[in-house]
């Protein structure tokens, strides 16, 4: 399914207008719906759907990997149902906290019932990376900008990347949604195998309170985020554990929790 098509505008430089055409983003509404019922509506680029719903519900804490049976992409008349299917037990947990979420892309709370369920503290990391050298953020931020097909052709996408020390860049996801490219990420990288909790998560954006949330949920311990955070997120990634790493660029960046996790000599001892 495209990701992008070419649409016609009128541009103005200089004083002077003319006609131009320009690539823009798709942008379609997403179900996501659990063993019938639908659980959530998102607006989201109509690209790694199976990443998406298995990302979706590991981070949203509905189901692991092995709970999802199954995942089928149907299309619809106004946009995509993606029918994910769970183990019984998961399916029980699911019912007992159902929620409904519907809105627009840049907004990962939409329709909690509940403050609480907003602003609630993710379990702790357990599983602790290694240091890592200072060196290896700034090769990896460096190194997301040449995976971004979808942002290059349109200026309009965030991504996600998976840093692994040592070895490099092993995943991106990109979406019209920061939330939906962090979903597809944690998504790609369990139907691969590879644990979260062994390297780094990046973001193209800012780090917000639900990103860290779907970072613990996803076992990562070092989230990098090329903004700055809210103070609510450093409050949150401090309590699970987490490294958070704001205004990521090739030059340096900031610690903002757990700066322990980052070291300045890339031969530094990390036994």
């Amino acid at each position: 399914m495209a990701t992008h098509r070419p649409v016609s505008g009128v541009v103005c430089r200089d004083g002077r207008f003319a006609t131009s055409t320009r690539e823009l983003a798709e942008e379609m509404a997403v179900a996501l719906s659990y063993n019938g019922s639908t659980q959530a509506v998102m607006m989201a680029t109509p690209a790694d759907l199976d990443d998406f719903a298995t990302g979706f519900s590991i981070t949203e804490g509905f189901a692991t990997r092995e709970e999802i049976v199954s995942v089928e992409a149907v299309r619809a008349v106004r946009g995509i149902d993606l029918r994910i299917w769970l183990a019984e037990k998961a399916g029980r947990r699911l019912n007992e906290r159902r929620r409904s979420m519907a809105g627009p892309v840049g907004c990962g709370l939409c329709g909690i019932d509940s403050l609480e369920e907003a602003m609630r503290p993710p379990p702790p990391v357990t599983v602790r990376l290694a240091p890592v050298a200072a060196g290896e953020i700034r090769e990896a931020m460096a190194a997301i900008s040449a995976h971004q097909p979808l942002h290059d052709a349109t200026r309009s996408a965030h991504a996600a990347g998976f840093w692994l020390p040592g070895q490099g860049m092993l995943a991106v996801r990109e979406d019209v949604g920061r939330h939906n490219a962090l979903d597809k990420l944690v998504g790609g990288l369990v139907r691969k195998g590879i644990a979260p909790a062994s390297g780094i998560m990046l973001i193209t954006s800012r780090a917000s309170v639900d990103l860290v949330q779907k970072t613990a949920m996803a076992g990562c311990g070092v989230l990098v985020a090329a903004s700055a955070p809210t103070a609510a997120a450093v409050e949150t990634a401090e309590g699970a554990g987490i490294c958070l790493v704001g205004l990521g660029r090739t030059d340096g960046f900031e610690i903002f929790s757990r700066p322990e996790r980052i070291h300045s000599r890339k031969d530094a001892n990390v036994a």
